[in-house]
């Protein structure tokens, strides 16, 4: 059996903007390799999401011209002027892309991070969806590689038996989408370390976003900053805002892209102070739905997801990679080598905006 309540739709690798954009399906096949070779586990399918269930977050009119406009391409049709019009009011272009299978696609990542919320809202303690994690999408457009936002839907169905409920987002980019869908909801707290805005698409989630209800909240680190540096900043910002709110269940985003070998960004993570952030949403004991999220290095995706699935499992695992895939990806240990770790900014250069987190934002989250 393996890993238990682990959700992953076969037509997620079909989620394809082009072979030259780097949102690669390799990266979940690596991935899925890689965890059945160190740990065998039933993949459950699950149904993919229905119009109702993508309406929870996303405005009908948008739901339906996704459908419409995957309709177009099988069709041959997606050149006519009204599905060029759905494309450009949903910013359907660009690093989106409209693309044939655009509908099941979508709704198939979506119906995985659903499943698996279902199944810790009925009491599992864990559950994964590690094809989604797709947390730019907002309410009625798509963004940043994302068509619907499965972050959102999933906290959406634990809100139908948990009061309280934080999303955690450890991914380099600003979790935007999930933070607007409950940017004034008093029950779901939205947590999101990421790089600044000020040298980072999407350009948002400063400190000071904290949204009416105080449930909205970011600690913007500075481009070149250290993974020490990195984890202190989440230790000293996301543990004291647990402990304030006291989530009864959690929706975490594992985003990769903070590592130091990632393309599109400019944060020097290493694996480990990365999975130390895992470790410390594991241990806050509450019921979980793990999903993945941004990452663009094939050395780094699979072995980061597949680290952290097994560690918020408990399950043990040896550092080195199977013989067989070492050989084939080039890619020796789960951990990075000490000497390839680049040097970065210290934990004092980010000593300010940890310090208006603390003083501005933490008192103003809603105590339990």
């Amino acid at each position: 059996m393996g890993i238990p309540n682990f959700y992953l739709s076969q037509l997620t690798t079909n989620y394809d903007f082009g072979p030259s954009h780097p949102l690669r399906p390799e990266r979940l096949r690596r991935a899925m390799r890689l965890l059945q070779a160190i740990h065998p586990t039933d993949v459950i399918e699950p149904a993919p999401a229905s119009e109702s269930d993508l309406q929870r977050v996303h405005s009908e009119e948008y739901v339906e011209a996704v459908k419409e406009i995957s309709a177009a391409f099988e069709r041959g049709e997606e050149n006519s002027p009204r599905i060029g019009d759905l494309i450009g009011k949903h910013s359907l272009y660009g690093d989106t892309p409209a693309f044939r299978g655009i509908w099941e696609t979508s709704a198939a990542y979506c119906g995985a991070s659903m499943e698996a919320a279902y199944a810790v809202r009925d009491g599992a303690p864990l559950a994964f969806a590690i094809g989604g994690g797709l947390h730019h999408a907002h309410r009625n457009s798509a963004s940043g590689f994302c068509v619907f936002d499965d972050p959102a839907l999933a906290v959406s169905v634990l809100r139908e038996r948990f009061d309280r409920v934080v999303y955690i987002d450890i991914d380099v980019h600003h979790g935007d989408g999930v933070q607007g869908i409950f940017l004034n909801d008093p029950n779901v707290l939205t947590y999101s370390i990421h790089e600044s805005g000020k040298s980072l698409w999407p350009g948002t989630g400063y400190v000071e976003e904290t949204g009416t209800a105080g449930t909205s909240t970011n600690m913007p680190v500075l481009a070149r900053t250290s993974g020490p540096a990195w984890l202190d900043a989440f230790e000293r910002t996301a543990l004291p805002t647990m402990e304030r709110f006291h989530p009864q269940a959690l929706v975490l985003q594992m985003g990769t892209d903070p590592h130091f070998l990632d393309p599109l960004a400019h944060v020097n993570c290493d694996q480990a102070s990365w999975l130390s952030a895992v470790r410390h949403c594991r241990d806050l004991g509450i019921p979980t739905v793990a999903v993945g999220g941004g990452g663009y290095s094939l050395h780094t995706v699979p072995r980061m997801w597949v680290s952290a699935i097994l560690t918020l499992s408990r399950v043990e695992f040896d550092d080195a990679f199977p013989a067989d895939l070492a050989a084939e990806w080039g890619v020796q240990t789960f951990s990075d080598a000490p000497e390839t770790i680049p040097h970065g900014l210290g934990i004092e250069a980010n000593e300010p905006i940890i310090r208006q987190y603390l003083e501005d934002v933490l008192p103003g989250v809603p105590a339990a």
